[in-house]
């Protein structure tokens, strides 16, 4: 902890012996407050971004803090307490009186916000909140943050351990980044027996790269001395080659505890929700909060950091109380995350290509209870919440690149991919066909396919108004729509079993990511600590299927956007790498495609695409429009879209009129 930051917290040691046991958050500090300068429409009127920081405290022997790995480990303070301290960012409206009595809190990815300030929501009075939780983020100005304590051994030394990290780069370099955000600090004396290893598939043998052939590059950022947290480079002579594994494995000391980042989400939501005192910044002019429901959404990392904050329990603070009354993963796949353990890491998740062996997509992957077929164990990520009467709604929203990345499709199976799982009342799970993880804004030669531009926003703002309606009165949501395997809409991810018809130039995937049951050593199931590096692989895979293809080759028992549901082109929710940035048979990361129709019979006839052209399936321009409004109204109707989002699908359905020339040909 850097000097400044040290000074703070002394100051506040004195008065802590007089709070009561439950004052989770210490202080918090609203160190700015500024025009959000977003056009905010309707009568809500202008918004305020307020910044600052909250100091929490943790009683390491409350049974709500149990989870926390290492949480013991950490230095405590004068009162018992580990003390710690996050970034916060609240987005209000200055006139308070607009405020919705529901919260959304952003769970912040990799410190960056990606949603709270939609005006689709600031224009409804919306109160957006997020706040630091990882500890890996750069100090930044524009980034939230976590500043965790450190675990120490018995002798009150920072504790030391193996650490292993993966990479791959899309272009030559001589220089790279271990981890796109910080990494932990190698320790010196050991430094020359750490191991750099290169191989080209996942499946492939690592080869050893000779230690005089590399080094390893340590740069200590501002206000991180003695955390334990570096930037981390590896300088390679000849150069890293692009698509390529490269598998570092170093000692390394000073594990932040960051199991403390689920509990700063819980304690500042909590604290937001109940507070009457001046701790609390939204406040009405009663002294009674301003927010009394709270909606925790979280894109990707985030949404997993979500699934396994209800998993770890965190859903209850530290009086029992809920903290969020609803929950949206949104692109979450079917995964949890490398968030609470020792030498914890949560920039990293399982893919396709990397990222293999880390702690992420591990068992439970449902909301309902299931069976590991390999352990034994029955679990569910809601049930501890079950069992502390903390239960939210929940809305799990996935792309179709979640069933190819990330092993989606075990979020609604049981493990071994062989029967639908049982659903449970409080959730719904929605799956957007055509897809890709983050829809492309412009085209890209990273991938052999164009990626799919496809939005699934709309959907998004439509069911999280749903869910505050869910919430608040009662009102059911939409249901579910996701591919099952009942009704063959949720199918084996081959070829031949999915029901692809091939085309002319395009491969399909020979890949797919898929969970393995690890070994990472006898005190990983109860510690959270990993002794083996790598992990000893059992060749156990968890099953994993995808939605089942029409005869245009998209995608079955999803929802459909109206370009998707009317289509001028097939979207696939993978995209294999583009040989120029090598390993051209695994899977782009996160990617879907676009392969987009014969625009004519003639150039259909050409190509030797089976695919019907667009001027055979559309009589006309018009005739296209008035089939993609109707298929957006439709989905209005059912209330999957609301009326503020046709004017914007009316353009967009115009923009494809000039596929069509001057008529049929």
């Amino acid at each position: 902890m850097p000097a400044i930051c040290r000074i703070f917290v002394l100051a506040l040691l004195a008065p802590l012996a007089a709070l009561p046991a439950a004052a989770e958050v210490i202080r918090l500090d609203i160190t700015s407050r500024q025009p959000l300068g977003v056009d905010v429409p309707g009568p809500v009127g202008p918004y305020e971004r307020l910044r600052g920081r909250v100091v929490y405290a943790l009683d390491p022997d409350l049974e709500a803090n149990a989870r926390i790995v290492d949480l013991a480990a950490a230095a405590p303070n004068e009162a018992g307490r580990v003390e710690f301290y996050a970034d916060v960012e609240i987005l209000a409206p200055v006139d308070r009186g607009q405020a919705r009595p529901t919260l959304l809190y952003e769970v912040n990815n990799r410190g960056r916000r990606l949603w709270g300030s939609d005006p689709f929501l600031l224009s409804r009075g919306y109160v957006a909140v997020a706040s630091g939780w990882i500890a890996e983020v750069p100090v930044s100005r524009d980034l939230l943050r976590l500043e965790a304590p450190v675990a120490n051994d018995d002798d009150g030394v920072n504790v030391v351990g193996t650490v292993r990290a993966d990479f791959v780069t899309d272009a030559p370099a001589e220089r790279l980044r271990v981890s796109n955000q910080l990494s932990y600090e190698p320790v010196a004396a050991s430094a020359v027996e750490a191991t750099l290893t290169r191989r080209l598939r996942e499946k492939d043998a690592p080869e050893l790269i000779a230690r005089d052939k590399w080094r390893l590059l340590v740069t200590v950022p501002p206000r991180e001395e003695g955390s334990g947290l570096v930037e981390l480079q590896v300088e390679l002579d000849g150069g890293f080659e692009p698509g390529v594994i490269y598998e570092l494995i170093y000692e390394a000391r000073g594990s932040v505890v960051q199991g403390t980042g689920f509990a700063a989400i819980r304690d500042l939501v909590s604290l937001l929700k109940h507070d009457t005192s001046a701790l609390n910044p939204l406040r009405g002019a009663d002294g009674q909060p301003l927010v009394t429901r709270a909606i925790g959404l979280g894109l990707s990392q985030s949404g997993r950091a979500l699934r396994m904050f209800l998993h770890e329990g965190f859903n209850a603070d530290e009086q029992g109380r809920q903290v969020f009354d609803g929950v949206m993963p949104v692109i979450a796949g079917g995964g949890q995350g490398f968030f609470n353990h020792r030498f914890a890491s949560p920039t990293r998740t399982n893919t396709q290509h990397t990222g293999h062996l880390y702690p992420a997509d591990v068992f439970p992957f449902a909301y309902g209870e299931e069976t590991d077929p390999f352990t034994g164990r029955r679990d569910g990520l809601l049930r501890r919440a079950g069992a502390s009467g903390t239960l939210p709604k929940v809305m799990h929203l996935d792309s179709a690149s979640e069933y190819w990345h990330r092993s989606g499709s075990l979020v609604v199976t049981d493990p071994s991919g062989e029967r639908d799982s049982v659903i449970p009342p409080e959730v719904r799970v929605y799956v957007f066909g055509g897809t890709q993880h983050g829809p492309a804004s412009r085209p890209h030669d990273r991938g052999q396919l164009a990626p799919s531009p496809t939005p699934f926003r709309p959907f998004q703002q439509a069911l999280f108004l749903a869910m505050d309606r869910w919430i608040t009165d009662g009102t059911p949501p939409p249901p579910s729509v996701h591919p099952r395997i009942a009704d063959g809409t949720l199918v084996e991810w081959q070829a031949e079993r999915s029901g692809w018809t091939p085309l002319p130039d395009v491969r399909y995937p020979a890949v797919i990511q898929q969970p393995e049951l690890l070994d990472y050593g006898k005190d990983f199931e109860k510690q959270r600590r990993i002794e083996r590096q790598p992990p000893l692989r059992s060749g156990k895979l968890y099953g994993v299927r995808v939605p089942a293809l029409d005869a245009d080759n998209n995608e079955l028992g999803a929802l459909q956007m109206p370009s998707v549901a009317v289509p001028l082109a097939t979207f696939t929710g993978w995209n294999l790498r583009n040989p120029a940035i090598g390993a051209p048979g695994e899977l782009l990361r996160l990617t879907g495609g676009r392969i987009p129709f014969p625009r004519t019979a003639a150039d259909r006839e050409r190509t030797g695409d089976p695919r019907r052209a667009v001027t055979e399936r559309y009589g006309s321009f018009e005739e296209y429009k008035e089939q993609y409004m109707a298929a957006a109204r439709q989905l209005q109707a059912a209330g999957y879209l609301v009326e503020e989002h046709m004017d914007a699908l009316e353009a967009h359905a115009q923009s494809a009129r000039a596929l069509f020339g001057g008529g049929v040909q």
